[in-house]
Parts: structure tokens; C-alpha cells; sequence
């Protein structure tokens, strides 16, 4: 199964720019980088901050964007989300019984799991008793096969000094459950941090991040006010198969020096 990852869109209603950057025009270099080369998707995942003030009109921009590709699509919500005006503009989109906009798909390879960490004025990510309970059941009926799970706000510590205050406050609930899960879990898919990060939990439990389709961070561990910086869209390749699972970051509009030769190996 082929998954596309976008995360940290952050638009702004058309016209608006942030630091420096555009970032509708980002996402356009994105999708059409994706319609060029990743077209046969099975899945395309938007991991949270859609929006980057929860504009009406920053959502029907998205709709926008988005209308050329012709996979399937699951949002997620960010802390610069605003959960009524995306419900008002993507009304189809998967929610739960209460509200919140999280979800799964049943694949070949295993429960794919969609969670809501987004808390309104908040940063941080929370995630309440009754979005528990729905992710009790989901686990429930999961099945024997691995779970993956995406969501915004990573649910373990990231090791960056600008994020220490404002990362996903109830993600321990969320990773004991996770642990709990008899079938185990696959991965953990997130967004948030803006620059790329991969590792796994004293537990085992792995989890990478994607990079921000509009600004990022230039990466520092320390420094608790560090520097946007910009550079290309770029987005994940997911693959999930009987090899486990992959992750790849494709950059759009990367420039083309030499071709590299076929290296047919011994």
C-alpha cells in the first residue's frame, strides 16, 4: 500500500504570505509534483495544520488544491486548525459519533488509525475521555494485524527545545494503549515539528515525522527560538507491505545535475 503524507500546509486565505513564503504556492508544487510521479497513491494523509488562523477561506483553498488528485483523502487536525471551519468546508470528512475529526480505513496490511489531538487555543495537543474511548474501541476491533497510526501532535517527546511546552499533553494515554495493543503497532505518522525525525520509544514503539510543505525549522535541539527557514514542497511516500514499512521524503522541483548509472550488483 502506497500512503502520501503532506503535513504543516499552514494556508492562508489566497494571497497570504507567511514568512516569507507562500504556502499555497508550496502546495501546489506539491500536488503537482505528486500528479507527475505519485499518482497511483493508494491513500493521501494531511496531517494537521491545514490552516495556518483556521480561515474559512484558507479551507476552500484547500479544496482548491486538492481537487486534481485523484486518490482518497483523510485530514487530520492541527493546533492552527479551527475544527468548525474545516467541518463547514469538508463536510464529507471522516469524523467520529462525537464530533471529532478522526477515523480508520481497514487495509491488507492492518488498521490504518486517525486521531484528533487538535485543542482549541491550544498549541499543545490534548486528547479527551471521549476520544479515548473511541480509539478503546477502535483498538478493540482492530483486528490481528498491526496497527499504524497518524495523528498530529507526535504522542512522545521529541528532543527540541521549541516544542518542550507545546507537544501532545495526554500523549501517554495515547501510547499506553498503544502498547496495550496485543496485534502491536506499527508505526506512529505525525507532523507538528516541521523538520523531518525518526526513532523509537523505550518501548519500541517506532514513529518518524514529515517536513513541512511550507516553512520549516532550521533543525536546532537547543535553541528554543530557532529560525524558519524555506525551500521546496516536499512530501512522504509511505509504503506499508510484507516488507514492513518504508518512509521517503520527495522534495518537488529538486534540480536535475547527472543521472546516476545502473549499478546491476554482483
Amino acid at each position: 500500500m502506497k500512503i502520501l503524507q503532506l503535513t504543516d500546509i499552514h494556508l492562508l486565505p489566497p494571497g497570504g504570505t507567511l514568512h516569507g513564503l507562500d504556502p499555497a504556492e508550496q502546495l501546489r508544487g506539491a500536488v503537482a509534483d505528486i500528479l507527475a510521479r505519485q499518482a497511483d497513491a493508494d491513500l493521501l494523509v494531511l496531517t494537521g495544520d491545514l490552516a495556518n488562523d483556521g480561515d474559512p477561506e484558507a479551507y476552500a483553498l484547500l479544496r482548491e488544491i486538492l481537487a486534481p488528485l485523484p486518490m482518497p483523502v483523510r485530514f487530520l487536525l492541527g493546533n492552527h486548525d479551527a475544527r468548525p471551519a474545516f467541518r463547514a468546508e469538508f463536510p464529507e470528512a471522516e469524523c467520529d459519533a462525537t464530533g471529532f475529526v478522526q477515523s480508520f480505513l481497514d487495509t491488507d496490511h492492518g488498521r490504518l488509525l486517525f486521531l484528533d489531538s487538535h485543542s482549541a487555543g491550544e498549541i499543545g495537543g490534548r486528547y479527551c475521555a471521549d476520544r479515548l474511548a473511541w480509539l478503546d474501541s477502535a483498538l478493540a476491533e482492530a483486528g490481528p494485524l498491526p496497527v499504524t497510526v497518524f495523528v498530529h501532535h507526535p504522542p512522545m517527546p521529541d528532543g527540541l527545545a521549541h516544542f518542550r511546552h507545546i507537544g501532545f499533553h495526554d500523549g501517554e494515554a495515547v501510547l499506553a494503549r498503544l502498547r496495550a495493543h496485543a496485534p502491536g503497532l506499527r508505526h506512529v505518522v505525525f507532523g507538528h515539528i516541521h523538520v523531518p525525525l525518526a526513532g523509537t520509544t523505550p518501548s519500541g514503539i517506532a514513529f518518524s515525522s514529515g517536513q513541512a510543505c511550507s516553512h520549516r525549522f532550521i533543525a536546532d535541539l537547543e535553541d528554543p527560538a530557532p529560525w524558519w527557514t524555506g525551500g521546496a514542497p516536499t512530501y512522504r511516500v509511505l509504503l506499508i507491505d510484507e516488507a514492513g514499512f518504508r518512509a521517503y521524503t520527495l522534495e518537488a522541483g529538486a534540480q536535475r545535475l547527472s543521472r546516476a548509472p545502473v549499478c546491476p550488483g554482483p
